[in-house]
Protein backbone atom coordinates (compact mmCIF):
# COMPACT_ATOMS: atom_id res chain seq x y z
CA UNK A 1 0.00 0.00 0.00
CA UNK A 2 1.24 3.50 -0.84
CA UNK A 3 0.74 6.70 1.11
CA UNK A 4 -1.83 7.81 -1.47
CA UNK A 5 -3.72 4.52 -1.23
CA UNK A 6 -3.72 4.74 2.57
CA UNK A 7 -5.20 8.23 2.38
CA UNK A 8 -7.87 7.18 -0.12
CA UNK A 9 -8.88 4.40 2.27
CA UNK A 10 -9.23 6.88 5.14
CA UNK A 11 -10.73 9.97 3.57
CA UNK A 12 -14.39 8.98 3.72
CA UNK A 13 -14.59 7.77 7.34
CA UNK A 14 -11.53 9.10 9.14
CA UNK A 15 -12.67 12.62 10.06
CA UNK A 16 -14.62 11.60 13.18
CA UNK A 17 -11.71 9.45 14.32
CA UNK A 18 -9.31 12.35 13.74
CA UNK A 19 -11.42 14.83 15.71
CA UNK A 20 -12.08 12.47 18.63
CA UNK A 21 -8.37 11.70 18.98
CA UNK A 22 -7.49 15.39 18.84
CA UNK A 23 -10.27 16.35 21.26
CA UNK A 24 -9.12 13.72 23.76
CA UNK A 25 -5.59 15.12 23.78
CA UNK A 26 -6.29 18.83 23.19
CA UNK A 27 -9.88 19.64 24.23
CA UNK A 28 -11.41 22.66 22.51
CA UNK A 29 -8.55 23.23 20.04
CA UNK A 30 -10.67 22.63 16.94
CA UNK A 31 -14.46 23.05 16.54
CA UNK A 32 -16.04 19.74 15.55
CA UNK A 33 -17.74 21.36 12.53
CA UNK A 34 -14.33 22.27 11.06
CA UNK A 35 -12.69 18.89 11.65
CA UNK A 36 -13.78 17.22 8.36
CA UNK A 37 -12.40 20.04 6.21
CA UNK A 38 -9.12 20.22 8.12
CA UNK A 39 -8.74 16.44 8.10
CA UNK A 40 -9.35 16.20 4.35
CA UNK A 41 -7.02 19.09 3.54
CA UNK A 42 -4.17 17.86 5.74
CA UNK A 43 -4.49 14.30 4.44
CA UNK A 44 -4.49 15.48 0.85
CA UNK A 45 -1.43 17.67 1.44
CA UNK A 46 0.44 14.84 3.17
CA UNK A 47 -0.37 12.23 0.54
CA UNK A 48 0.61 14.59 -2.30
CA UNK A 49 -0.49 14.39 -5.91
CA UNK A 50 -1.65 17.95 -6.55
CA UNK A 51 -0.24 20.19 -9.24
CA UNK A 52 1.43 23.43 -8.05
CA UNK A 53 -1.78 25.47 -8.41
CA UNK A 54 -3.86 22.91 -6.51
CA UNK A 55 -1.25 22.69 -3.78
CA UNK A 56 -1.21 26.49 -3.51
CA UNK A 57 -5.01 26.56 -3.14
CA UNK A 58 -4.80 23.89 -0.45
CA UNK A 59 -2.08 25.75 1.45
CA UNK A 60 -3.98 29.03 1.22
CA UNK A 61 -6.89 27.40 3.02
CA UNK A 62 -4.75 25.52 5.55
CA UNK A 63 -2.60 28.54 6.35
CA UNK A 64 -5.70 30.60 7.13
CA UNK A 65 -7.22 27.75 9.18
CA UNK A 66 -4.10 27.39 11.30
CA UNK A 67 -4.02 31.14 11.89
CA UNK A 68 -7.75 31.34 12.57
CA UNK A 69 -7.73 28.58 15.20
CA UNK A 70 -4.19 29.17 16.51
CA UNK A 71 -3.20 25.61 15.60
CA UNK A 72 0.55 26.06 15.19
CA UNK A 73 1.16 25.45 18.88
CA UNK A 74 -0.73 22.15 18.56
CA UNK A 75 0.70 20.91 15.27
CA UNK A 76 2.36 17.84 16.84
CA UNK A 77 -0.97 16.69 18.32
CA UNK A 78 -2.73 17.37 15.01
CA UNK A 79 -0.15 15.34 13.10
CA UNK A 80 -0.45 12.44 15.56
CA UNK A 81 -4.25 12.48 15.33
CA UNK A 82 -4.08 12.48 11.54
CA UNK A 83 -1.63 9.58 11.46
CA UNK A 84 -3.68 7.58 13.97
CA UNK A 85 -6.91 8.07 11.99
CA UNK A 86 -5.31 7.06 8.69
CA UNK A 87 -3.61 4.05 10.27
CA UNK A 88 -6.87 2.77 11.77
CA UNK A 89 -8.84 3.27 8.56
CA UNK A 90 -6.15 1.68 6.36
CA UNK A 91 -5.83 -1.53 8.40
CA UNK A 92 -4.87 -4.33 7.88
CA UNK A 93 -2.52 -3.10 5.15
CA UNK A 94 -0.87 -0.42 7.31
CA UNK A 95 2.73 -1.47 7.91
CA UNK A 96 5.69 0.00 9.85
CA UNK A 97 7.49 1.01 6.61
CA UNK A 98 4.35 2.76 5.39
CA UNK A 99 3.97 4.52 8.74
CA UNK A 100 7.56 5.77 8.44
CA UNK A 101 6.89 7.11 4.94
CA UNK A 102 3.74 8.86 6.18
CA UNK A 103 5.61 10.43 9.10
CA UNK A 104 8.26 11.85 6.77
CA UNK A 105 5.58 13.19 4.44
CA UNK A 106 3.77 14.63 7.44
CA UNK A 107 6.86 16.56 8.55
CA UNK A 108 7.20 18.09 5.08
CA UNK A 109 3.49 18.96 5.06
CA UNK A 110 3.73 20.56 8.51
CA UNK A 111 6.62 22.74 7.37
CA UNK A 112 4.63 23.89 4.32
CA UNK A 113 1.62 24.71 6.52
CA UNK A 114 3.79 26.72 8.93
CA UNK A 115 5.08 28.80 6.02
CA UNK A 116 1.54 29.30 4.70
CA UNK A 117 0.24 30.32 8.14
CA UNK A 118 3.01 32.91 8.45
CA UNK A 119 1.75 34.55 5.25
CA UNK A 120 -1.97 34.12 5.89
CA UNK A 121 -4.20 37.05 6.66
CA UNK A 122 -6.93 37.22 9.26
CA UNK A 123 -10.49 36.05 8.76
CA UNK A 124 -12.35 32.81 8.05
CA UNK A 125 -10.54 29.90 6.41
CA UNK A 126 -13.61 28.85 4.43
CA UNK A 127 -17.10 29.99 3.56
CA UNK A 128 -19.90 27.43 3.10
CA UNK A 129 -21.85 28.37 -0.01
CA UNK A 130 -25.09 26.90 -1.37
CA UNK A 131 -25.42 26.30 -5.09
CA UNK A 132 -28.62 28.15 -6.00
CA UNK A 133 -28.45 27.94 -9.79
CA UNK A 134 -26.69 25.82 -12.39
CA UNK A 135 -26.57 26.43 -16.13
CA UNK A 136 -24.93 24.19 -18.73
CA UNK A 137 -24.51 26.43 -21.80
CA UNK A 138 -22.41 23.73 -23.49
CA UNK A 139 -21.28 20.18 -22.73
CA UNK A 140 -18.01 21.05 -21.03
CA UNK A 141 -18.93 24.27 -19.20
CA UNK A 142 -21.14 24.97 -16.20
CA UNK A 143 -22.11 28.33 -14.73
CA UNK A 144 -22.73 27.92 -11.00
CA UNK A 145 -24.31 30.65 -8.92
CA UNK A 146 -23.60 30.20 -5.22
CA UNK A 147 -24.71 32.07 -2.13
CA UNK A 148 -22.15 32.06 0.70
CA UNK A 149 -23.60 31.86 4.20
CA UNK A 150 -21.38 34.83 5.05
CA UNK A 151 -20.48 37.49 2.51
CA UNK A 152 -17.29 36.61 0.66
CA UNK A 153 -14.96 39.67 0.61
CA UNK A 154 -13.77 39.27 -2.98
CA UNK A 155 -12.67 41.89 -5.50
CA UNK A 156 -12.99 41.65 -9.30
CA UNK A 157 -10.03 39.81 -10.80
CA UNK A 158 -9.25 37.78 -7.68
CA UNK A 159 -9.23 33.99 -7.49
CA UNK A 160 -10.88 31.83 -4.83
CA UNK A 161 -10.07 28.27 -3.70
CA UNK A 162 -13.16 26.08 -4.24
CA UNK A 163 -13.91 22.60 -2.89
CA UNK A 164 -16.86 20.27 -3.35
CA UNK A 165 -17.63 17.65 -0.67
CA UNK A 166 -17.75 15.19 -3.57
CA UNK A 167 -13.93 15.52 -3.74
CA UNK A 168 -12.76 16.02 -0.13
CA UNK A 169 -9.49 17.85 0.34
CA UNK A 170 -9.15 18.89 -3.30
CA UNK A 171 -9.19 22.67 -3.60
CA UNK A 172 -9.04 24.38 -7.00
CA UNK A 173 -8.79 28.04 -8.01
CA UNK A 174 -11.77 29.68 -9.68
CA UNK A 175 -12.29 33.39 -10.37
CA UNK A 176 -15.71 34.92 -9.70
CA UNK A 177 -17.27 36.21 -12.90
CA UNK A 178 -18.97 39.11 -11.16
CA UNK A 179 -18.20 42.16 -9.10
CA UNK A 180 -19.61 41.96 -5.54
CA UNK A 181 -23.41 41.95 -5.62
CA UNK A 182 -25.90 43.34 -3.08
CA UNK A 183 -27.24 39.82 -2.44
CA UNK A 184 -23.74 38.39 -1.94
CA UNK A 185 -24.05 35.74 -4.66
CA UNK A 186 -21.00 34.62 -6.61
CA UNK A 187 -20.98 33.31 -10.18
CA UNK A 188 -18.40 30.65 -11.07
CA UNK A 189 -17.54 29.50 -14.59
CA UNK A 190 -16.12 25.97 -14.73
CA UNK A 191 -14.79 23.95 -17.65
CA UNK A 192 -14.48 20.18 -17.23
CA UNK A 193 -10.87 19.25 -17.94
CA UNK A 194 -9.88 15.80 -19.19
CA UNK A 195 -7.77 15.08 -16.11
CA UNK A 196 -9.69 17.31 -13.71
CA UNK A 197 -11.69 15.31 -11.17
CA UNK A 198 -12.85 18.47 -9.36
CA UNK A 199 -13.84 20.33 -12.51
CA UNK A 200 -15.64 17.22 -13.80
CA UNK A 201 -17.69 17.01 -10.59
CA UNK A 202 -18.50 20.72 -10.63
CA UNK A 203 -19.65 20.60 -14.26
CA UNK A 204 -21.41 17.23 -14.44
CA UNK A 205 -22.48 16.27 -10.92
CA UNK A 206 -23.12 19.28 -8.66
CA UNK A 207 -26.76 20.40 -8.48
CA UNK A 208 -28.65 23.32 -6.88
CA UNK A 209 -29.06 22.80 -3.16
CA UNK A 210 -25.60 21.29 -2.74
CA UNK A 211 -22.88 22.86 -0.64
CA UNK A 212 -19.52 24.10 -1.85
CA UNK A 213 -16.68 25.55 0.20
CA UNK A 214 -14.95 28.78 -0.80
CA UNK A 215 -11.52 29.68 0.55
CA UNK A 216 -9.93 33.10 1.11
CA UNK A 217 -9.86 35.28 -2.04
CA UNK A 218 -6.39 36.03 -3.33
CA UNK A 219 -5.02 38.50 -5.86
CA UNK A 220 -4.13 36.75 -9.09
CA UNK A 221 -2.50 39.53 -11.07
CA UNK A 222 -5.71 40.69 -12.74
CA UNK A 223 -7.08 43.37 -10.41
CA UNK A 224 -7.53 46.86 -11.85
CA UNK A 225 -5.03 49.58 -11.05
CA UNK A 226 -7.82 51.97 -10.11
CA UNK A 227 -5.92 55.26 -9.70
CA UNK A 228 -4.70 55.16 -13.33
CA UNK A 229 -8.14 54.84 -14.99
CA UNK A 230 -6.67 53.98 -18.40
CA UNK A 231 -8.74 52.38 -21.14
CA UNK A 232 -8.72 48.60 -21.11
CA UNK A 233 -8.13 45.85 -23.65
CA UNK A 234 -9.33 42.58 -22.12
CA UNK A 235 -8.44 39.32 -23.89
CA UNK A 236 -10.25 36.16 -22.76
CA UNK A 237 -9.89 32.55 -23.79
CA UNK A 238 -12.45 29.97 -22.67
CA UNK A 239 -13.49 30.34 -19.03
CA UNK A 240 -10.67 32.87 -18.64
CA UNK A 241 -13.57 35.18 -19.46
CA UNK A 242 -14.79 34.99 -15.83
CA UNK A 243 -12.37 37.41 -14.08
CA UNK A 244 -12.39 39.77 -17.08
CA UNK A 245 -16.18 39.96 -17.06
CA UNK A 246 -15.91 40.84 -13.37
CA UNK A 247 -13.61 43.73 -14.34
CA UNK A 248 -16.22 44.95 -16.83
CA UNK A 249 -18.82 44.93 -14.06
CA UNK A 250 -16.42 46.85 -11.83
CA UNK A 251 -15.97 49.53 -14.49
CA UNK A 252 -19.75 49.64 -14.99
CA UNK A 253 -20.14 50.67 -11.34
CA UNK A 254 -17.87 53.70 -11.91
CA UNK A 255 -17.01 54.22 -15.61
CA UNK A 256 -15.22 57.58 -15.15
CA UNK A 257 -14.71 57.90 -18.88
CA UNK A 258 -12.87 54.60 -19.21
CA UNK A 259 -13.46 52.65 -22.43
CA UNK A 260 -13.22 48.87 -22.54
CA UNK A 261 -12.70 46.43 -25.41
CA UNK A 262 -13.32 42.79 -24.49
CA UNK A 263 -12.09 40.16 -26.95
CA UNK A 264 -13.60 36.73 -26.29
CA UNK A 265 -11.74 33.85 -27.89
CA UNK A 266 -13.45 30.52 -28.63
CA UNK A 267 -13.17 27.79 -31.26
CA UNK A 268 -16.62 28.29 -32.79
CA UNK A 269 -19.87 30.12 -32.17
CA UNK A 270 -21.22 27.12 -30.20
CA UNK A 271 -18.43 27.63 -27.64
CA UNK A 272 -19.42 31.24 -26.88
CA UNK A 273 -21.02 30.10 -23.64
CA UNK A 274 -21.71 33.50 -22.00
CA UNK A 275 -23.10 35.25 -25.07
CA UNK A 276 -26.38 36.40 -23.47
CA UNK A 277 -24.72 38.09 -20.48
CA UNK A 278 -22.12 39.72 -22.72
CA UNK A 279 -24.80 41.02 -25.07
CA UNK A 280 -26.70 42.56 -22.13
CA UNK A 281 -23.54 44.26 -20.89
CA UNK A 282 -22.74 45.71 -24.30
CA UNK A 283 -26.28 46.97 -24.81
CA UNK A 284 -26.25 48.64 -21.41
CA UNK A 285 -22.89 50.44 -21.77
CA UNK A 286 -21.77 52.47 -24.78
CA UNK A 287 -18.17 52.46 -23.53
CA UNK A 288 -17.96 48.65 -23.90
CA UNK A 289 -17.12 46.85 -27.14
CA UNK A 290 -17.29 43.03 -27.20
CA UNK A 291 -15.37 41.36 -30.02
CA UNK A 292 -15.61 37.59 -30.61
CA UNK A 293 -12.58 35.75 -31.95
CA UNK A 294 -13.23 32.36 -33.60
CA UNK A 295 -10.16 30.22 -34.08
CA UNK A 296 -11.86 27.30 -35.89
CA UNK A 297 -15.04 28.70 -37.45
CA UNK A 298 -14.81 29.27 -41.22
CA UNK A 299 -18.27 30.87 -41.19
CA UNK A 300 -17.15 33.75 -38.97
CA UNK A 301 -16.63 37.23 -40.35
CA UNK A 302 -13.05 37.73 -41.60
CA UNK A 303 -12.34 40.32 -38.89
CA UNK A 304 -13.35 37.75 -36.26
CA UNK A 305 -11.33 34.78 -37.57
CA UNK A 306 -8.20 33.97 -35.60
CA UNK A 307 -6.95 33.44 -32.08
CA UNK A 308 -8.00 35.90 -29.39
CA UNK A 309 -4.64 37.62 -29.01
CA UNK A 310 -4.22 38.15 -32.76
CA UNK A 311 -7.68 39.71 -33.01
CA UNK A 312 -7.01 41.78 -29.89
CA UNK A 313 -3.84 43.28 -31.34
CA UNK A 314 -5.95 44.72 -34.18
CA UNK A 315 -7.86 46.67 -31.50
CA UNK A 316 -4.88 47.72 -29.40
CA UNK A 317 -4.13 51.39 -28.82
CA UNK A 318 -1.08 52.88 -27.08
CA UNK A 319 -3.13 54.06 -24.10
CA UNK A 320 -4.51 50.59 -23.28
CA UNK A 321 -3.83 48.51 -20.21
CA UNK A 322 -3.97 44.89 -21.46
CA UNK A 323 -5.37 42.03 -19.37
CA UNK A 324 -5.13 38.47 -20.71
CA UNK A 325 -6.67 35.35 -19.15
CA UNK A 326 -7.17 31.94 -20.69
CA UNK A 327 -5.78 28.40 -20.96
CA UNK A 328 -2.03 27.78 -20.58
CA UNK A 329 -1.26 27.53 -24.33
CA UNK A 330 -2.80 30.96 -24.84
CA UNK A 331 -0.86 32.51 -21.97
CA UNK A 332 2.47 30.86 -22.77
CA UNK A 333 3.58 33.38 -25.38
CA UNK A 334 1.23 36.25 -24.59
CA UNK A 335 3.72 38.49 -22.80
CA UNK A 336 6.36 38.16 -25.53
CA UNK A 337 3.82 38.87 -28.27
CA UNK A 338 2.56 41.97 -26.48
CA UNK A 339 6.08 43.23 -25.79
CA UNK A 340 7.00 42.64 -29.43
CA UNK A 341 4.27 45.01 -30.63
CA UNK A 342 5.33 47.69 -28.18
CA UNK A 343 3.03 47.21 -25.20
CA UNK A 344 4.98 48.41 -22.12
CA UNK A 345 5.66 45.66 -19.59
CA UNK A 346 3.88 47.55 -16.81
CA UNK A 347 0.67 47.61 -18.88
CA UNK A 348 0.56 43.83 -19.38
CA UNK A 349 -1.48 41.89 -16.80
CA UNK A 350 -1.49 38.09 -16.82
CA UNK A 351 -2.78 35.69 -14.16
CA UNK A 352 -0.18 34.55 -11.66
CA UNK A 353 0.71 30.87 -11.46
CA UNK A 354 -0.75 30.75 -7.93
CA UNK A 355 2.30 29.24 -6.28
CA UNK A 356 2.97 30.20 -2.65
Amino acid sequence: MTVTAAWEAAVDKGADDFWCTLEDGRPGVLPERDAPLLFAALGRLTSGGDDPAGRAALLTVLGRAYRRHDLLSHEAAIGEALLAAVARQARPLWTPPLAAVWERAGRRAAEAVRDAAARAGDGPAWWPAEVIDRDRPCDTVAILTVRPWRRLPHRPGQAVPVCTPRRPGRWRWLSPANAPRPDGTVELHVRALAAGTVSHSLVHDVRPGELLWLGPPRDAGLCLDLPLRRDLLLVAGGTGLAPLRALVEQVAAAPEGRRVTLVVGVRSFADLYDAIALDKLQRAHDWLTVVPAFSHDPCAEPAEQGDALTIALDHHRPDHDVYVCGPPPMLAGARLRLLAVGVPADRIHLPSEMVP
